[in-house]
């Protein structure tokens, strides 16, 4: 299959079809099954499975809805020869991101965290929140980018090894147990991930400032985050944020972003760095170029509505944050 001005032709077809038409026929069929559900694929489990430590694990038992539109959504992917090898990771993930904006996919905050609302304990062994129904700017980066590495291997296609991509992108060293083995600080989820071969850190070869201030947003608001009322788990915060003292986080400046925009790709993962105290972003989505070339953002906005490229090109979106310094820029690897 060959991709050529925005089009592609099925195999054995006598019909040249628009990728845009095909993604909504595409999402046409899986909507009879896009019915809403839980905030987590985790939210219906089969019986809890005790680890080696005693503690229980959560496995990730799927919904109907959200693999239903895994499978239709890995489909269209596949068949629109996005999974090819001479297509670059980042574009497959931003191609399940336009999957999620032509559905608009709902943003929806604090998933991660629902578990805790409802009592469970941040020391065991946290549950795989999943979901395709709904992101927010974290969620939307990794599913896609889960969902591009699954559908660009030999295997069959499961939701299963999607819940595995998922699990060794968010957790510290790919493993998953309490919650202070996530990776809170999106600048930390990049370092462990590039340090692992999933993405490649480009901030310093294009040309960004050292960031080295010391990270302490969790710690200083403790309020804010319900499995920091734990003193133990508090503790381990605290001494997770001292550990990332010496890692240098390379921003691009906001004023230097549009010379550097012709570096960035389509897929790219970029982090918008910010100036608030202790803090090292505020979001993080995908770089999109358009039919005319032109840089936006395919994201997951924070102000709520649904997965979306913005209108603005991305040195206008970054411009018009309030306290934004630059992007940290990372591009996605097969791994």
């Amino acid at each position: 299959m060959t991709i050529r001005n925005s089009k592609f032709k099925i195999q054995n077809s006598k019909f040249l079809i628009s990728r845009r038409q095909f993604v909504r026929d595409g999402i046409g069929a899986a909507a009879m099954f896009a019915l809403p559900i839980p905030f987590s694929a985790c939210a219906e489990q089969d019986p809890e499975v005790a680890d080696s430590a005693g503690d229980t694990v959560a496995s990730p038992v799927p919904q109907s809805a959200d693999e239903a539109r895994f499978h239709e959504w890995v489909d269209i992917i596949v068949a629109a020869g996005y999974a090819q090898p001479d297509v670059s990771v980042g574009r497959t993930a931003t191609e399940f991101g336009e999957l999620a904006a032509d559905a608009r996919t709902p943003y929806k905050a604090y998933t991660l965290e629902e578990y805790l609302k409802a009592g469970g304990d941040p020391s065991r062994a946290e549950p795989l929140t999943l979901s395709l129904q709904y992101f927010d700017c974290v969620t939307l980066v990794e599913s896609c980018l889960a969902l591009a590495r699954v559908a660009r291997t030999d295997e069959p296609p499961t939701w299963e090894a999607f819940a595995r991509e998922m699990e060794r992108m968010r957790y510290r060293d790919g493993v998953r147990e309490g919650y202070t083995s996530r990776l809170h600080y999106f600048s930390e989820w990049l370092d462990d991930n590039a340090r692992r071969g999933l993405v490649r850190q480009l901030g310093e070869e294009l040309g960004g400032m050292q960031d080295t201030r010391p990270l302490r947003f969790m710690s200083t608001h403790a309020d804010a985050y319900p499995a920091l009322a734990h003193p133990e788990i508090l503790q381990a915060i605290i001494e997770m944020e001292k550990s990332l003292d010496d890692e240098v986080r390379w921003v691009v400046p906001t004023e230097r972003i549009a010379e550097v925009s012709d570096s960035i790709q389509t897929g790219d993962i970029l982090a918008f760095a910010t100036s608030i105290e202790g803090l090292d972003v505020t979001h993080a989505a995908y770089a999109y170029r358009d039919d005319a070339g032109v840089l936006r953002v395919l994201h997951a906005p924070l102000s709520g509505g649904v997965v979306e490229i913005t209108d603005s090109t991305l040195p206008e979106y970054v411009a018009a944050i309030n306290g934004s310094t630059g992007i940290l820029v990372a591009r996605p690897l097969q791994g």
